[in-house]
């Protein structure tokens, strides 16, 4: 997952989780008849594949954004503002087109209000560092290694869920965050081997981690100042990382590299710079997708597939060769993520079907 995807993902999931409606999402038939089969299987198949090729694509074309020998650009944090920058550019895009009628209808009027911003900007700050940490763990990562270097999400979830909420984890669920672990460090150990192991790329990658799941409980905190609207959200998000990154980009001395940068005024640099923001907005889209039209647990266990295949073409795209340890700590970390959202779901089915589950039980069980 690359920074715009881990921000959209995390965002829609809880929105659609929790019974809001997005605009741009279609709407499930209410008391109509059901698609024919084929019909639905077709549809399905069209937003998952839609879902593949978008964060596949995406992750791909950061890595050239961030750490191509043909590029030479040492500026992750310009690429990263400018993705944000396009991000809210598009959100305020499509708020102005909601006169326009369908699909844009339903999606809500945007403007700055100085008193919002300022009550988002905790949940920014911690955007920021989800953001800037995954960017900076890819940059000095291999795509084919970059699932495992940030690997940990589910394990911080757990941590903070207990640490924070005071919610437990069954004995599965932590014996799946075991094998993610030890996945994790045979992947790490098997780098090494190889020379390629970078402790910079794996400090961020493990920094990615834990702010990907403290950037979740965040955004459940600020949503109701945004009166639950995931695009205001998301618009009052980018719009504070812009600002915020100002400063930290001159601090690390960005500017004047890209002063000297030779391909500045490239227009293929650029067109590849805004089809990098595109899709980065396009994976939240796709993802809402995918959770409408399947499950959250069908949608968990494709990223699942999805981040397997992206590192079987990474092998292949960069002509790569592995061990067979290597590719072992890969399918512990995909196996144990397998797992923990197979168990999480089951605890999931149980509750909602016992009647006599109290709803702080039910809420722990679903977190």
């Amino acid at each position: 997952m690359s920074r715009a995807q881990l921000t959209r993902t995390g965002i829609l999931r809880m929105a659609l989780g929790g019974g809001g409606t997005d605009p741009l999402l279609p709407a499930e038939g209410g008391g109509g008849r059901r698609a024919p089969f084929l019909l639905r299987a077709l549809r399905i198949a069209v937003v998952v594949c839609l879902y593949w090729f978008t964060s596949i694509a995406m992750v791909f074309l950061n890595k050239y954004l961030l750490d191509s020998p043909s590029l030479r650009l040492d500026a992750p944090l310009f690429v990263t503002f400018f993705q944000c920058a396009l991000t809210a550019a598009l959100c305020l895009g499509l708020s102005l087109g909601a006169a326009c009628g369908p699909p844009c209808a339903g999606l809500p009027t945007l403007r700055l209000d100085p008193k919002v911003s300022r009550s988002v900007l905790p949940l920014s700050v911690v955007f920021i560092g989800m953001v800037t940490s995954n960017n900076l763990c890819l940059k000095h990562v291999g795509v084919a290694f970059y699932n495992v270097g940030r690997s940990l999400t589910t394990v911080f979830n757990v941590l903070l869920s207990y640490l924070l909420l005071k919610q437990t984890t069954s004995l599965y669920a932590l014996l799946a965050c075991g094998v993610i672990i030890g996945g994790f460090w045979l992947g790490v150990d098997q780098e090494g081997a190889e020379g390629t192991l970078s402790w910079t790329g794996i400090f961020f990658g493990i920094l990615a981690s834990l702010c990907v799941s403290l950037n979740a409980i965040y955004t459940k905190k600020v949503l109701p100042v945004v009166d639950g609207s995931i695009w205001r959200l998301t618009f009052y998000n980018n719009v504070n990382a812009c600002v915020l990154f100002f400063p930290l980009m001159v601090l690390l001395g960005e500017f004047r590299t890209l002063y000297h940068f030779d391909k500045l005024g490239s227009p293929s640099f650029w067109g590849m710079m805004t089809l990098g923001g595109v899709f980065g907005f396009a994976i939240g889209y796709v993802t809402g997708l995918q959770i409408k039209f399947t499950s959250p647990l069908t949608h968990n266990v494709s990223g699942t597939a999805k981040a397997c295949a992206q590192t079987v073409l990474a092998v292949i795209y960069f002509e790569e060769t592995k061990s067979f340890l290597w590719w072992t700590s890969n399918l512990m970390v995909l196996g144990g993520s397998f797992a923990y959202t197979w168990v999480k779901g089951l605890e999931m089915r149980k509750v909602q079907e016992d009647p006599n589950v109290k709803s702080g039980e039910r809420n722990e069980t679903g977190v």
